[in-house]
């Protein structure tokens, strides 16, 4: 029963699109499983770059059967407008499945993580304002709307009454905004609920079907491994489980069908938001990369935040993730440096530390050790082969790979798919 999972090893932005994209046509179902359009995938085809949100990369790729899982939470008008775009560009959407048990993303909630996140003002977060964080608290106090509940009239209004009751008192008495009413939002969610209908299944059973006949399943995780809701840098993380373990319960398969596990992980980092980055760069280095590397959201468009590469971080991300295969991505964006710094342990109040300091002070106040390796100068997007590689990149491959103690399989030196040097298959 082979289930791969596909997820970010560092804070996000790392390539996901992509290396699910290469593997897409050697799997039978791609599955989103956490988080919902606060994140994206660029994937580019040929002359055509595709930035998707809600939608599985697997859409891309036809014959595939892309999944939004249970574990998703869904802004409708989003997931139209994403569908829109592609039909508008000749992609077929129709393979598209939607867990009857994914969570929507209400109005209100929206308009809550927006008010929140200013409300807080030098203690944000750093959200999206998607409504991504009210619409999972939601879920958890057990208020939540669910895809089915929109083919339930009686029953939807009921939970948008009861969910109101509650969020009409802190906007109206805490953040002195209108009072929204039920009638507005039921209008709002009934309006897709036909256009919704075909692409609505029991997503668990045709997983557990797909499985047993020993189709291969691909498990796509949104965000990534230090920004999960309980393994990532909190508070300063999503509101999901972006590891391993989260695409069992988003997905609704068992953890015994996981064969393999490939982190992706970009040869320099990045994060988007607030927190602590050891790393970070804030001078003509941080700038360098930025520029070379187009580190922008590909949903807000922020400026990504830059650094060197972070071994404790990689190792954390193997360890708790299980993973099998690292994808290294970007590694042509480090052309042209003379010394390349790699984080190999943090200096915490004098104490050295090769793992992540197990409170949120010491990672506050970790400052990274670094080693210098040297670069290169060579164009190496062509490389389609390691010894294709300068042996200072082929150097700076091995380096990383022995300190993170996870096998690197795979090597990004461009954006376009067949821009990528494989060490190791990643299906068998």
């Amino acid at each position: 029963m082979p289930a791969i999972v596909v997820l970010g090893a560092q804070w996000g932005d790392e390539g996901k699109g992509k290396a699910t994209d290469l593997l897409g046509s050697r799997v039978d179902y791609v599955v989103k499983f956490n988080g919902g359009n606060n994140a994206g995938h660029t994937v580019v085809i040929g002359d055509e770059k595709y930035a998707l949100h809600l939608l599985p990369s697997g859409i891309l790729t036809p014959g595939v059967i892309p999944v939004i899982g249970n574990g998703v939470v869904i802004d409708l008008s989003v997931l139209f407008q994403e569908i829109d775009g592609l039909n508008s560009r000749g992609i077929d959407t129709s393979r598209l499945l939607v867990s009857a048990n994914a969570h929507v993303i209400p109005s209100y909630n929206r308009t809550l993580d927006k008010v929140t996140e200013r409300f807080l003002g030098s203690r944000r977060i750093g959200t999206t304002g998607r409504g991504i964080g009210p619409t999972y608290a939601d879920k958890m106090s057990r208020v939540g709307i669910r895809i089915q509940d929109l083919f339930d009239e009686k029953i939807l209004r009921q939970k948008v009454e009861g969910a109101l009751d509650q969020k009409n008192h802190l906007l109206v008495k805490v953040y002195n905004r209108r009072a929204i009413t039920v009638d507005e939002v039921v209008e709002e969610l009934l309006a897709h609920t036909e256009r919704l209908r075909p692409y609505v299944a029991d997503t668990t059973l045709i997983l557990g079907e797909a499985l047993q006949r020993g189709d291969v399943v691909l498990l796509e995780a949104g965000q990534a491994t230090l920004l999960d809701v309980d393994h990532g840098t909190y508070p300063f993380v999503t509101s999901s489980s972006a590891t391993a373990g989260g695409a069992c319960t988003g997905a609704g398969i068992p953890p015994t069908a996981i064969t393999r596990v490939i982190g992706i992980a970009k040869a320099y980092i990045t994060r988007v938001g607030e927190g602590p980055f050891p790393t970070e760069l804030f001078d003509e280095d941080g700038e360098k990369l930025r520029e070379i590397g187009h580190e922008f959201g590909t949903t807000t468009g922020r400026p990504r935040r830059c650094g060197w590469f972070d071994v404790p971080i990689a190792r954390y991300a193997g360890r708790v993730n299980g993973i099998t295969d690292l994808v290294l991505t970007k590694l042509d964006v480090l052309s042209g440096w003379e010394l390349i710094p790699v984080c190999v342990a943090y200096d915490v109040d004098g104490e050295i530390l090769t793992d992540l300091p197990m409170t949120q002070t010491g990672f506050h106040h970790a400052k990274p050790v670094y080693e210098y390796l040297p670069g290169w100068t060579e164009d190496i997007s062509g490389a389609r082969t390691l010894a294709d590689l300068p042996q200072t990149a082929q150097d700076y491959v091995a380096f990383l790979e022995a300190r993170s103690a996870v096998r690197i399989s795979a090597i990004g030196v461009g954006p376009e798919r067949d821009q990528t040097v494989v060490v190791h298959n990643l299906v068998d």
